[in-house]
This record gives structure tokens, C-alpha cells and sequence, in this order.
């Protein structure tokens, strides 16, 4: 699919996507600087940064803040996520880990009822579930490393300051979403004031979200740095807003959070380097054993079914291991160098019949049954310095645990329901894990966001990543190999349609709109098929000839792809 004429450099290229449709969807190319998001206004201000003299990172840090007051069902300040940055000179790749910790008073039995069973009414639907918040501190110290220093953080904040204190039009993702966690909202005072009319009445289209107190959060963190928000007042009040609500959350806690920059890991494939995220995170290691797996195929693309069989085979293998070895690196050692290697590889690949599934029960035993929540953003970033920024962030469950904390306008995360909270445990999504991510005082559980780079000669070639909790590693997956494997223009392998297997529960999940000879041929070779609506979000940014070309995925309503 062509795409359009780069833009002029005095204004940025941007094209809003359709609703909920799973087709390509046409790229925008510039040849200076794009920004990728889930949401318009997000996007906008970080393009601005970047055609203002901003690099990379500090375009990422201003519309990671944006997004916790435009998304307010995942862009946040009260979660958490991951950071990967390649810089061109000097030449770096590194990632920031700001997922979410656990408060010092959660241990094992925390999420247990009476009798020693699972309770997901504590780890989903109440205070227990929510993490320190690391998004502030992780952003910050991007831009305090990274940033190009032309703009300071309060600089950064500006623009989200002044959407939250102005207010924004109820409309596209977030007048799609407020109504189906209603419920969830008004549970909590603190949080109706915010979303509610006074009156009780939900907002809706056509109304104006005001986010007062938001903003003035947001002004604290300008004036004084991150320390505005884990120390003093604003921590004592997101701290007594989270015991109020029956958690364990204090401002010591609080007081303790630090991001973590960790090594990126490196794998390679076909020719390209692979930049991706580390534990705590279980995406990089998993999307680089798959991709590694599927390299051993030098006609991957030659054959439609049996490149999607394989493609499932390999996903079957990969997420077996993230449930046996993968948690936080602080309180487990796994083993990487084997997992990531192109020996440990070939042996996997031994394993697959290019002609029938393999059952799930035959590649590892059960283990914990651990849900991740769908409702994560994913922004992509690329610069006219050969900088580059991919971004995954969450609150867990959409709007999180639904929580504000009064005072401070912070819509709290959930996303202690990440942990396996008793091996063997049954959950809502079937994401499997067992001891290795158990949850404990401190500890960061295991997540499947999945920011990732992907470098050809050195240089940023693609950037990319996606929403959709236990989806998002087989999402960023697909991108790539559509991109490597099947020579598609960015726009249109975000926009092919995805499959997924997470090894169990043994369903092979697809989207709507495959052909039915391709579901025919799957099912001949023993696959258990489920159809489903569209997923992900792999707002995805391609180097290419003509320029940056920025791909929004028209799966989300209001997604944004913005350049100049």
C-alpha cells in the first residue's frame, strides 16, 4: 500500500485510524521524526517535542505523561512498564525496568482465601492488587540519562499539566471504555468525582473529562522531580488512599521504589539485531527463543498454513518455558544464556511435526494459571538523530483496580494479579506461571510487555511492541516476521490478522477474518481453533528509503501515527 508524500517540515504528518478493524491501514512517512500512540493528543505533543529538537527519549517521557491523562484506562502515572532505548551516537542499547513492586507486606498467602485457594477477588477487584507505582520515577530517569537536555522534565509535563486542567472531549477510546467498567468506577468515592457527574451520571460523549487534581500531581512532579511523588505529601496520600481502600500500601513503600536500567537483551535473526526487554519483563526472552526457533526454517514463507503452524508450534514451546523459569531477576535466576541460545533452539525445533500440533501436556507439565490484564499501551519513537524508544506501559486491568487515590487524582493500578498466587491455580485468561513468580514483599511480577528494536547494519530499522496481556509477545512477534519474512510494508503487517498460542490452556486463538482454507488446514493438523475480535495495538515505526514510516493500529479508535 503507497504511502503518503512526507510531510512538510514545518507541521507534523498525522493520520487517525479507523475503528476496530484488523486490514492495513495506510502508513505516514516523514523524514525527521515520528510518534506512534494509542492516542491522538499523546501522539501530537510528542511529534512536537521531536520538531522542536528533542530527541527520542525526551519525545517518549512527554507523551508518556500525556497518555496518563488522554488514556486514562492504561497511559498512567499510577502503574508502571518498560523503556527501550537504542541511542545512534554514542552507539547504546539499554532498557529502564519501572514495572510496579509489591508493598513490603505482601507475601505468599496474600492473595489466598481461608482455605489455601486462589482469591481473584483480592489479586483483580481490591486494594491488595495494587503496586507501587513506577511509571514517574522510570520516565524520569529517561529524560535525566537520555533526554537531550534542551527541554527540562517540567517542560515535558507541561502539556499533560494543561490537558488535565483544561479538560479533554469525552470521546473515541475513552467514551468506548468508561461505560463497560462503570461499575468498577463507581465503587470508589474518589473516583466518581472524576468520572462521574454529580448528578451519578457516567460521562459520555460529548462531555469534558477535568482532571484537577491530576494536574496539580502533575505540577508537583514538575516543580520538584520524582521525589514529589514517592516522598512527603503525595506519597502520604496515595499511600492512605490504598490502606482506606483495605490494602497494604505505605509511604515507605513508596519512599523505597527505584527503576532499574538493565543490559537490553540482543538476539539476531535473519540478518537483523533484535533489541529487546529483560526480565522482569518474560517479552524479550520469549519473542528471541521464538524468532530463533523459526529461524531454523529458510522457507518460512513459502507455505501460508504451514508458516502459521510453525509459527504456533514455536509459541507452544516458548511460553512453556516463560511459566517454568521466568520471574523477578531479583528472586530468580533463570536460565538466560540457554534460553536464548540458537543450540537450545535447534533442540526445540527437533520437536515440532511440520504436519501435526503438538499436545500442550506433552511439552511440560501444568503449572500456575497467572492472569495479565489486556489493557496496556504501547507508544513507538524515532528521531532525525537515529534515536529510537519503544514504550509499554499498564495499569493491569483497564482503569486498573478502578481506584483514584483521593486528593491526588492517581487512577491506581491492579497489576499485583500478575503474580501465579498459588501453583496450579485456575484464572480468568489460562497465562500459566508457577513458583519462580510467586508473589512476595518487594518483588515485581512477570509481565509480557514486549517494547522492542530491531536494528538492521546498526542502524534503527523497526520499532514496535503492543497492548494485549498475554497476546502482546505473539503480536510483536507477527510484526516482525511480516516485516523480515514476508517483505510487507509496515502498515500492512500491523494490520494482517494475528493468531496466538500460549501453550495453555491447548486453543489456538485467531482472529476474525481468516480464510477458511487456512482454518481448515490448521484444524487438519490438530489445532483446537477459537475466533475472536481483533487484539493488540502495534503502533510501529519502519526506517525505510522514503522515510520514517509510522503505522497506527487501526484497532484502537484514536490511534495516531504523527511525523515531520
Amino acid at each position: 500500500m503507497a504511502s503518503p508524500a512526507p510531510a512538510a517540515a514545518q507541521a507534523p504528518a498525522v493520520l487517525d485510524t479507523a475503528p476496530t478493524v484488523s486490514t492495513a491501514m495506510p502508513a505516514v512517512v516523514a523524514p525527521h521524526g515520528m510518534v506512534v500512540a494509542q492516542e491522538a493528543r499523546a501522539t501530537r505533543i510528542g511529534a512536537a517535542i521531536l520538531r522542536e529538537g528533542g530527541n527520542a527519549v525526551d519525545a517518549a517521557v512527554a507523551t508518556g505523561f500525556a497518555l496518563a491523562v488522554t488514556y486514562p484506562r492504561a497511559g498512567n502515572i499510577g502503574g508502571g512498564g518498560y523503556m527501550v532505548i537504542h541511542l545512534a551516537q554514542p552507539h547504546l542499547d539499554t532498557t529502564i525496568d519501572y514495572r510496579e513492586t509489591a508493598p513490603a507486606a505482601i507475601t505468599r498467602e496474600t492473595f489466598l482465601d481461608a482455605n489455601g485457594n486462589a482469591d481473584p477477588a483480592k489479586s483483580r477487584d481490591s486494594a491488595l492488587a495494587i503496586g507501587v507505582p513506577g511509571t514517574v520515577a522510570g520516565l524520569a530517569l529517561a529524560h535525566a540519562k537520555y533526554g537531550s537536555q534542551k527541554f527540562t522534565l517540567a517542560d515535558l509535563i507541561a502539556p499533560a499539566i494543561a490537558l488535565a486542567r483544561e479538560g479533554i472531549p469525552v470521546e473515541g477510546d475513552v467514551a468506548d471504555s468508561l461505560p463497560d467498567e462503570e461499575a468498577r468506577l463507581a465503587r470508589w468515592p474518589s473516583t466518581a468525582k472524576v468520572f462521574f457527574h454529580s448528578d451519578g451520571r457516567l460521562l459520555g460523549s460529548g462531555d469534558t473529562l477535568v482532571q484537577s487534581e491530576l494536574a496539580e500531581t502533575l505540577s508537583a512532579i514538575a516543580r520538584n522531580g520524582p521525589r514529589a511523588f514517592y516522598q512527603g505529601e503525595l506519597a502520604e496520600r496515595i499511600s492512605a488512599g490504598v490502606r482506606a481502600a483495605g490494602g497494604v500500601m505505605t509511604a515507605q513503600d513508596l519512599a523505597a521504589y527505584r527503576p532499574i536500567e538493565r543490559e537490553a537483551l540482543l538476539g539476531r535473526y535473519r540478518g537483523h539485531d533484535i533489541i529487546a526487554m529483560p526480565p522482569s519483563s518474560s517479552g524479550g526472552v520469549i519473542l528471541i527463543e521464538m524468532l530463533n526457533i523459526l529461524e531454523g526454517y529458510s522457507d518460512l514463507a513459502s507455505d501460508e498454513a504451514r508458516r502459521l503452524h510453525l509459527t504456533v508450534e514455536a509459541m507452544k514451546l516458548a511460553y512453556a518455558d516463560r511459566a517454568a523459569f521466568l520471574g523477578d531477576p531479583e528472586s530468580v535466576k533463570a536460565p538466560l544464556s540457554r534460553l536464548l541460545s540458537k543450540s537450545y533452539a535447534d533442540e526445540l525445533r527437533a520437536h515440532i511435526d511440520p504436519e501435526h500440533a503438538r499436545p500442550a501436556t506433552e511439552i511440560r507439565p501444568a503449572l500456575a494459571r497467572a492472569h495479565e490484564g489486556n489493557n496496556t499501551t504501547h507508544f513507538s519513537v524515532a528521531d532525525r538523530f537515529g534515536n529510537a524508544v519503544a514504550n509499554t506501559t499498564t495499569l493491569n486491568f483497564s482503569y486498573g483496580v478502578g481506584l483514584v487515590a483521593e486528593g491526588t487524582g492517581i487512577l491506581l493500578n491492579n497489576e499485583l494479579d500478575d503474580f501465579a498466587a498459588k501453583p496450579g491455580a485456575p484464572n480468568a485468561y489460562g497465562l500459566t506461571g508457577g513458583d519462580a513468580n510467586a508473589p512476595g514483599p518487594g518483588k515485581r511480577p512477570l509481565s509480557s510487555m514486549t517494547p522492542t528494536i530491531v536494528l538492521k547494519d546498526d542502524k534503527v530499522f523497526l520499532v514496535t511492541g503492543s497492548p494485549g496481556g498475554s497476546r502482546i509477545i505473539t503480536t510483536v512477534l507477527q510484526v516482525i516476521l511480516n516485516v523480515i519474512d514476508r517483505s510487507f510494508p509496515i502498515a500492512q503487517a500491523v494490520g494482517e490478522r494475528r493468531l496466538h498460542h500460549q501453550w495453555l490452556p491447548d486453543v489456538l486463538t485467531v482472529e476474525r477474518g481468516f480464510s477458511p482454507d487456512l482454518i481448515r488446514a490448521l484444524r487438519e493438523r490438530g489445532h483446537t481453533i477459537v475466533e475472536r475480535a481483533p487484539f493488540g495495538s502495534a503502533n510501529s515505526i519502519e526506517v525505510t528509503p522514503s522515510g520514517l514510516a509510522g503505522a497506527a493500529d487501526g484497532r484502537t479508535r484514536g490511534a495516531l501515527a504523527a511525523g515531520y
